[in-house]
């Protein structure tokens, strides 16, 4: 690789001609540097990074247990396969998050490499416990871009495209939005009828929910929902899975998502954040679930790789040493309440959203109509970066900036990247409310 410093203009002008359109990339930006919640590009300018690699890095960049912890493992093992020869890192891992999952029941984990490979292998043990072929996700969720990932998604743009036909035996209901009318009551409503009219629930091997959809909307699922779902689902025996690919890790103020529904799922994915930004994913579940698959049904080549598992260490240890869920929510109340602010000066948010310090605008033609205003939110993201904060969107429309930080960000510097988004706000020339 040439050691010759190019711009961010010239690189993309390379990248324009060897890597495939499908990629996009939402800046325009080169990174040469990061560390906790700045990003400096190839130029030197330095951002605020308030997407954290879509929600992987929530202990921050470069993480100091993180690395310390992947430097030495790399003097001993970095691969051999876990099927070939296990080892220590993946091992204990799995005894942590058991431990943290689990809070004390039997519990099991397998690593994996992406969010959506989790998902996959957690469809198969749904299936492989249940012996049924359906599964149930929602409308707006996220769950990968693999067929039965992308099948799963309740997104139809950009993510389904022309690439069908998808996976079969996958049914969507209603995620609850109460800003658009769509109560626990009506999406619970709406399974009945899924049930009856689709498919019977003994047919049904899995439900599977993001506890705060991430993609979609950041919109969180009342708990109530959540402890309907528990119910149902046992009552028909059927799998509960929690997607807390995004959610987990601290991002919405505890360590995972379902936990703010004293709901236990039986079996959840996570990614992400779980290893500080090296590839690792996993999935946790009751110990009778995870077991169903025969031997050599569960596997893949680098799947908790050696030098993966020993970040995740540096993250759980980050989580239990340096107080990292009270800072979430203390950002998180922080970064509402400025939100909220925002919201009521300029006209053209429609409401803020979120759970903990994974919060999102809405942005809107008028609040009236509600009309989803996907270019005013692209606006405000582009003159966010020309101020020096990295954001990105989201929902089902795009018209939703999320917000993603390392949990690591100081509160003056919170302070000042809603200084920088306000700044957006009126460069866009968005109306104030009266």
């Amino acid at each position: 690789m040439s050691s010759i410093s190019r711009t961010n203009a010239e690189l993309l002008a390379i990248r324009e001609r060897n890597i495939p359109r499908g990629v996009v990339t939402a800046h325009p930006v080169v990174a040469a540097r990061a560390e906790g919640a700045y990003l400096w590009d190839v130029e030197g300018r330095r951002y605020f990074d308030f997407v954290g690699g879509i929600g992987v890095l929530n202990v921050g960049h470069n993480h100091p247990r993180v690395v310390a912890a992947v430097t030495e493992q790399l003097t001993r093992v970095s691969h051999t396969a876990f099927q070939v020869a296990a080892y220590e890192p993946y091992i204990v891992l799995a005894e942590r998050l058991n431990a943290l999952v689990g809070k004390g029941a039997a519990y099991k984990s397998i690593f994996l490499t992406s969010g959506a490979e989790a998902v996959e292998n957690a469809i198969k043990i749904a299936r492989g416990h249940t012996n049924r072929p359906g599964v149930i996700a929602f409308c707006g969720g996220f769950h990968g871009r693999t067929l039965l990932g992308v099948s799963l998604t309740g997104m139809s743009q950009p993510y389904k495209q022309n690439f069908g036909p998808f996976a079969g035996e996958i049914h969507h209901a209603p995620y609850p939005d109460a800003y658009r009318g769509v109560t626990t009551e009506v999406a619970l409503a709406a399974l009945d009828e899924l049930f009856a009219t689709q498919i019977a629930p003994d047919r049904v091997a899995a439900i599977i929910i993001e506890p705060v959809q991430g993609d979609g909307g950041f919109l969180p699922a009342p708990p109530a929902f959540m402890q309907a779902l528990r119910a149902l689902t046992e009552r028909h025996g059927i799998v509960l899975i929690a997607d807390e690919i995004q959610t987990g890790f601290g991002r919405t103020g505890k360590l995972f998502g379902f936990e703010h529904s004293g709901i236990q799922p039986d079996l959840v994915t996570v990614a992400k954040s779980l290893a500080g930004g090296l590839p690792l994913s996993g999935v946790v579940g009751k110990a009778e679930i995870m077991d169903a698959p025969l031997p050599g049904g569960l596997g893949g080549t680098y799947g908790g790789n050696a030098l993966a598992c020993a970040a995740a260490h540096g993250v759980l240890d980050a989580f239990e040493q340096d107080g990292l869920l009270d800072r979430a929510e203390a950002l998180g109340s922080q970064l509402g309440a400025g939100l909220d602010a925002l919201a009521a000066k300029y006209m053209a948010i429609g409401t803020v959203r979120g759970l903990g310090f994974m919060r999102a605008i809405e942005f809107v033609t008028d609040r009236a109509s509600k009309t989803p205003d996907a270019e005013t939110a692209q606006k405000v993201i582009d003159k966010a970066r020309e101020g020096g904060l990295l954001a990105i969107k989201c929902g089902v429309h795009r018209n939703i900036v999320r917000f993603l930080a390392p949990l690591v960000l100081s509160n003056a510097d919170l302070v000042a990247a809603l200084d920088i988004l306000e700044g957006a706000l009126q460069a866009t020339t968005l109306p104030r409310a009266a």
